[in-house]
């Protein structure tokens, strides 16, 4: 059952707070009545791999990569100026 503490006692039981987190528990920090943290223990996706975890918001659908349009170097020859010779450049 997650536990609440107000700010003040949070403050002054950080010790306790900290082994109550570390024992897998959530606790809430309230002040002047209203809930305004909690202090949850770090889940192990946390540790994980950074690709790893990328992977896993994909799958779930929490991020979904952006799609890359291809280049075409003939469709900048309709851009003007500076851009199609920086383009027409990078070709190379």
């Amino acid at each position: 059952m997650p536990r609440t503490y107000t700010l003040y006692d949070a403050k002054a039981r950080f010790s306790q707070v900290i082994r109550e987190v570390r024992d897998g528990d959530t606790v809430t920090v309230s002040y002047r009545g209203e809930p305004v943290a909690e202090i949850r223990p770090v889940s192990k996706v946390a540790t994980s791999s950074l690709e790893r975890r990328i992977e896993e918001l994909r799958r779930s659908g929490e991020i979904i990569p952006a799609e890359i349009p291809e280049f075409h170097p003939q469709a900048s020859a309709h851009i003007p100026g500076a851009l199609r010779e920086f383009l027409m450049d990078r070709d190379d």
